[in-house]
This record gives C-alpha cells, sequence and structure tokens, in this order.
C-alpha cells in the first residue's frame, strides 16, 4: 500500500507561484511512477505531469510546459510541482498519484489533493 499526502496549495494571484509536494510512504519507488492530476469544478480530472522515479523522465501536458517542473527528491520520497506564471485557467483541486505508464496511465494511489485558486 502506497500513502501520498501532498501540500502546498493555495491562493495566489495570477503571474505568481506555487510549490507543491507530495510525500510518498509504504514501498519502494524504484519502478514506479509519480505525477500530479488536476480537476478543476465541472470539468473532467486531466495529468499535469509525471516523472519515473529511477530516471527521472518527465512528461507534461501542453499547457503547462515551460511554466510547471515537476521534480523529486529521492531521499524524502517526495515528489514537486514547481508552478510559475501561475493563470486562472489553473484553479483546480491537484492530486498527486503513483502508478506507471507514460503520463501516469495508470494511476493506482492517489493523495487526497490540494486546492489551487488563482485570482485574475
Amino acid at each position: 500500500q502506497v500513502q501520498l499526502v501532498e501540500s502546498g496549495g493555495g491562493l495566489v494571484q495570477a503571474g505568481d507561484s506555487l510549490r507543491l509536494s507530495c510525500a510518498a510512504s509504504g514501498r519502494t519507488f524504484s519502478s514506479v511512477r509519480m505525477g500530479w492530476f488536476r480537476q478543476a469544478p465541472g470539468k473532467e480530472r486531466e495529468f499535469v505531469a509525471d516523472i519515473s522515479w529511477n530516471g527521472g523522465t518527465t512528461y507534461y501536458r501542453d499547457s503547462v510546459k515551460g511554466r510547471f517542473t515537476i521534480s523529486k527528491d529521492n531521499a524524502k520520497i517526495t515528489v514537486y510541482l514547481q508552478m510559475n506564471n501561475l493563470k486562472p485557467e489553473d484553479t483546480a483541486i491537484y492530486y498527486c498519484a503513483a502508478g506507471s505508464g507514460i503520463r501516469l496511465s495508470r494511476a493506482d494511489y492517489w493523495g487526497q489533493g490540494t486546492q489551487v485558486t488563482i485570482s485574475s
């Protein structure tokens, strides 16, 4: 079993930055991908970014490329999402996920979510 705990959400203005963190525990992560999804009100959950735990290969959805950066700290078993130049359309609940497949096509574990709100 894997436990994922997110932190770092909040309310900021357009153009500001936030960093989300996801601390993982419960199993070894050598073959796991970890990443972030988000869900805005009235919309389906969508992939944001992911990273492989062993090699660091990353993928991003097009709308966040150049603004968001995913990274990891192997010692702390923590994944980060640095979000810069935030836009109102980035407003959503952000969920940390762990699983396999490019763009976390199979996400087996989920965190509880953290709210990110961007005011214009």
